[in-house]
């Protein structure tokens, strides 16, 4: 199943779709370069550096344009409740960044294990099983969101057990309510979404995300202040406003010309093999709801040093700037993910061991002017989020260790990223347990508590001893990489997922 084309008459997916035409194999212009031995090895690199830019400038802008905005539509709802009162304030984001952000983050990491599927059946040219893998993982999802929909069901008692006042509890649960359509949102559209990434095709969903704002926008504005709707309309309103993302981005699946060999209608097929498909998902979820859980896990405990509230402002500011940071890394993640599932599925390995490099390196100096910004500004920016002195103080204080997250977080995500491109969940889920749970939230809480560091104490224990060691881990681990090998475990990945043993040859 290697390229049939010969040297010189490469085919660039990411201008031919710009056009229509439908799918194209996935290039071997960078593998035909890297691969080339008349050129000297600095010449190779030029060339190579230039087309691997632009591959991954032009799948990671439009990803990041779409983490940004669907964040958006979330806080824009928490914005509006704001302006209802204290209460209301408090309640939507209990249930958007507490009791959603479990549903988010389980869905999103469930949806991982089809972006490592899909991605390396395009780059084989199995173009039938994109649809096949989307539809599996469309099901598992929307089962998986019937127990999620009895947590929702019952936040409030939940929230009280977690020491919430029965006031704040009651006003959550109403708006936790609204967002239940919004937990079979997510399981359609990541499925959807992360089917089009494997395919190079971005913009669109960045269009969408960018229209769907607007309406959610003008859609809040009306339940909330015309009809008076409420907590309960404020939630329904995101709901359907997902559901929107979510029907825009199938009807595109249906009309364009660039589905047509990768969408073929509903199988039965879906059906098969579900249980291993769970257990790639489950992996895939765990890995990613580990890491999001740890930074939540700070904040908590944080909560629980004395006089915390000074420190939890402090720690609120610092991880809103960082969240912000890090959907540039999330963006970059996607994009090393379809590089380097693709390029496995197609068997180049030289080409996905460059675009391991090149993703890291530049997903990394972007990282470090972040980190510098943060370092030059660190007596002002906090004055976007609050006019008191102590606050902006205590921030002031814990920007190095802001400056030192960024910096890790241009690295950690895109090397997970590498990982679904392999499908290493399972492997990196362990990883994280270890790291993250064993060493550094003991760690940070020995530091913070027992020598008296408070917040910077926590911080420090918990990147130290959680992020720093689980990146030198994942650095290890793909620097000691074969990609030979990933070639052909992509191969085997292909043949098992296919239902028909023998139909892919696996590379000698």
């Amino acid at each position: 199943m290697g390229s049939s084309k010969n040297k010189g008459e490469t085919t660039d997916p990411l201008l031919e779709s710009s056009y229509g035409g439908g799918v194209e194999e996935v290039s071997s212009e960078l593998e035909d370069v890297l691969c080339d031995t008349t050129l000297s090895g600095w010449r190779r690199f030029q060339k190579a550096i230039v087309i691997e830019l632009r591959y991954l400038l032009r799948l990671a802008g439009p990803a990041v344009l779409v983490y940004l905005l669907n964040s958006v539509v979330s806080m824009s709802t928490q914005i509006f409740c704001g302006h209802l009162g204290n209460l209301e304030l408090a309640a939507s984001a209990l249930g958007n960044n507490g009791v959603q952000l479990l549903a988010y983050g389980l869905m999103l990491g469930m949806g991982s294990a089809v972006e490592t599927l899909c991605g390396q059946a395009y780059g084989a040219q199995q173009y039938e099983m994109l649809g096949i893998y989307m539809q599996r993982s469309v099901i598992l999802l929307m089962l998986t969101g019937i127990p999620l929909t009895f947590v929702y069901i019952f936040s409030k008692p939940l929230l009280v057990l977690l020491g919430e006042s029965d006031r704040v509890a009651s006003a959550a649960a109403l708006f936790v309510y609204g967002l239940i359509p919004q937990i079979f949102a997510y399981a359609a559209n990541f499925a959807i979404q992360k089917f089009l990434q494997a395919q190079s095709i971005v913009n669109p969903s960045a269009y969408i995300s960018a229209g769907a704002l607007v309406v959610h926008i003008l859609m809040t504005w009306v339940a909330l202040y015309v009809f008076n709707w409420g907590l309960l309309g404020a939630g329904l309103v995101l709901s359907l406003s997902w559901w929107i993302i979510v029907i825009a981005q199938f009807i595109y699946i249906l009309t364009s010309e660039r589905c047509k060999k990768t969408w073929n209608g509903l199988s039965t097929r879906a059906f098969s093999g579900l249980w291993g498909f769970f257990k790639l998902s489950a992996a895939s979820a765990v890995m990613l709801c580990l890491e999001t859980w740890y930074f939540q896990i700070l904040v908590l405990i944080a909560g629980l040093l004395p006089d915390p509230e000074i420190a939890l402002d402090a720690l609120a500011i610092c991880m809103t700037i960082l969240t912000w940071v890090f959907m540039v890394s999330v963006g970059f993640n996607a994009a090393v993910s379809v590089r380097v599932s693709n390029e496995l599925g197609a068997k180049h390995p030289k080409s996905a061991a460059f675009s391991v490099v090149v993703s890291t390196v530049t997903s990394l100096l972007i990282a470090i002017v972040f980190a510098i910004l943060a370092l030059v500004f660190r007596d002002q920016y906090s004055y976007a989020f609050t006019s008191g002195k102590v606050v902006s103080d205590a921030v002031s204080d814990l920007t190095p260790y802001l400056a030192v997250a960024i910096i890790l977080n241009g690295i950690q995500p895109v090397l997970s990223g590498v990982a679904v491109g392999c499908g290493w969940q399972a492997f990196v889920a362990y990883v994280n347990v270890g790291c993250y749970y064993v060493v550094g939230l003991p760690v940070g809480v020995l530091l913070g508590f027992k020598f008296n560091l408070g917040a910077k104490g926590i911080w420090a224990g918990m990147l130290m001893g959680g992020t720093l060691f689980q990146t030198l881990i994942l650095i290890w681990v793909t620097v000691r990489t074969n990609w030979e090998t990933e070639v052909k475990n992509a191969g085997n990945r292909i043949n098992k997922w296919n239902d028909v043993k023998g139909q892919l040859a696996v590379v000698e």
